[in-house]
């Protein structure tokens, strides 16, 4: 199995598809580091709940996807993961436009670790907070992950 990394950097690239949740939803990574991933969502009217404002559970997606490819950056030939637990925290209403989701390693131990996400519009408001708590896979409970 080819670490997650590598497959991480070839999505950013556009030589590699993102997963179908990223293009169900519509994000996108903007930038990649270790222990650290931003991506890009434009959020539309499509992406809305019956008030009108964006659905918490997209908010949610992206804010997962975010942490879980933050953790993935520091993982190992053959390792994977699952996310544990995720909580979020929706602190403003959005409607429409671009939201840009930075996820962070807040610590990595040898098989759990805790990440978390600020949520900011355009104007570098925080839209959401979230913080998730992952697991690391191998051997036989990563293969097919």
């Amino acid at each position: 199995m080819a670490r997650l990394l590598d497959m991480i950097q070839r999505m950013r690239e556009g030589t590699a598809e993102m997963p179908p949740v990223a293009r169900l939803v519509g994000f996108t990574i903007d930038s990649l580091e270790r222990d650290r991933v931003v991506m890009r969502f434009v959020a539309e009217e499509r992406h809305s709940n019956p008030m009108g404002t964006l659905h918490g559970g997209i908010l949610c997606d992206v804010a997962d996807a975010a942490m879980a490819m933050s953790w993935a950056t520091g993982l190992e030939d053959g390792e994977s993961l699952t996310t544990l637990e995720i909580k979020i925290s929706f602190l403003r209403p959005f409607w429409t436009g671009l939201l840009l989701a930075e996820g962070h390693v807040l610590n990595r131990g040898k098989t759990t670790g805790l990440t978390e996400c600020h949520v900011r519009d355009e104007k570098g408001r925080l839209v959401a907070h979230a913080t998730s708590t992952l697991l690391t896979l191998r051997g036989s409970m990563a293969e097919g992950r």
